[in-house]
């Protein structure tokens, strides 16, 4: 019965850490929960912060509280593969349920000797869950794929696509793999071509929300090319705050140079009516749908000739926002949840 399964869920990272690892067990660990498991959640991250949960979080275990939870476990759940703390699943012979939500080798397709042991540990999960169908294909191609969920409660369109004051947004951090400059550098170019052909600029500007190691680099460029009155930075946003701003534009650029293992923030766009623009590498493709457009990774020419086919095509604008609603449907926090627990709960019986 799902009331007295128990459920082990194994992560590196957990809250107070920040990132899409910390976020996915946290959002797991509570729909197992609420789904009636018993849960125990098992992480390397000492600091507790001031967040209570309903489930047992158990810090940097010793080897006796290690074996004893997994004694206790009907089945292990690894949020990513976790050998320092899951490998005792070997001698309790607990189904083991493995999620894969990045990559195991390298771009290159080269493999470190860590990521060889987790491809040998994964021969022993009852289960493999990929979170996109590129992570399945390059990782684990008999993984069930099981595309991430958004935070349906928080990221809702308040602003109707006729009203939104704004027109491109970049929500990452400022760093060289996630491209922010490729999004700064397609603005320019684009203004720069429809002032010279006397068409309105008005649509051509862009919000850089988020902080990085580039963030200096990218405010003097935007200083020496002359677009400091359409590049507004905005710094890092969260909460309320990032989805009123996010309500306020139309379009989203994501133009990761990384393949990026799926890509969240397309949905959360999505979600706040923008219309996104993403590059073709990794899960990102698989994180739009048919709600989006895909230009070729690293290629700016592509991505501001996919920015032109935007502006100038509103029957196609028209179809992407009609596609949004039922991608982010399948996508919604109930939905994806339902779906990891009918994966754990009849190996946990």
């Amino acid at each position: 019965m799902a009331q007295s399964l128990k459920v082990l869920l194994i992560t590196h990272k957990f809250y107070p850490d920040l990132g899409g690892t910390e976020a996915n067990a946290e959002f797991l660990a509570k729909a197992f929960h609420n789904y009636g498991a018993q849960v125990h959640l098992l992480t390397w991250t000492q600091q507790s912060g001031t967040k209570v949960f309903p489930y047992q979080v158990v810090r940097n275990p010793g080897l006796k509280q290690l074996l004893a939870e997994h004694k206790w476990a009907d089945v292990v759940f690894e949020n990513s593969p976790v050998l320092r703390m899951s490998w005792p699943a070997v001698f309790f012979r607990k189904p083991l349920i493995v999620s894969l939500n990045t990559w195991l080798s390298n771009e290159d397709g080269s493999q470190s000797v860590q990521a060889k042991m987790k491809y040998l540990w994964l021969r022993k999960a009852s289960s493999v869950i990929a979170v996109s169908d590129a992570i399945r294909q390059k990782c684990w191609p008999a993984a069930v794929v099981i595309e991430n969920a958004y935070n349906d409660e928080l990221f809702v369109q308040t602003v109707t696509s006729d009203e939104k004051p704004k027109s491109f947004v970049f929500l990452g951090r400022l760093v060289s793999d996630k491209g922010a400059d490729l999004a700064i550098e397609a603005i320019a170019q684009l203004h720069k071509e429809y002032r010279e052909a006397n068409i309105d600029t008005s649509e051509i500007t862009l919000t850089v929300i988020g902080e990085g190691k580039d963030f200096e680099k990218l405010k003097r460029y935007v200083i020496d090319a002359g677009i400091k009155q359409i590049v507004r930075f905005e710094g890092s946003l969260t909460g309320e705050k990032l989805v009123d701003n996010l309500n306020q534009h139309r379009y989203m650029l994501i133009p990761s140079r990384w393949q990026e293992p799926f890509g969240i923030v397309a949905l959360e766009g999505l979600a706040c009516g923008c219309i996104p623009i993403v590059s073709d590498g990794g899960g990102l493709p698989d994180a739009v749908g048919k709600a989006g457009l895909v230009f070729k990774r690293g290629d700016l020419p592509d991505l501001v000739n996919t920015i032109k086919r935007l502006l100038n095509d509103k029957l196609l604008q028209k179809k992407l926002r009609h596609e949004a609603d039922a991608h982010l449907k399948a996508h919604t926090s109930k939905v994806v949840a339902r779906q990891y627990f009918d994966i754990i709960n009849p190996v946990g019986q």
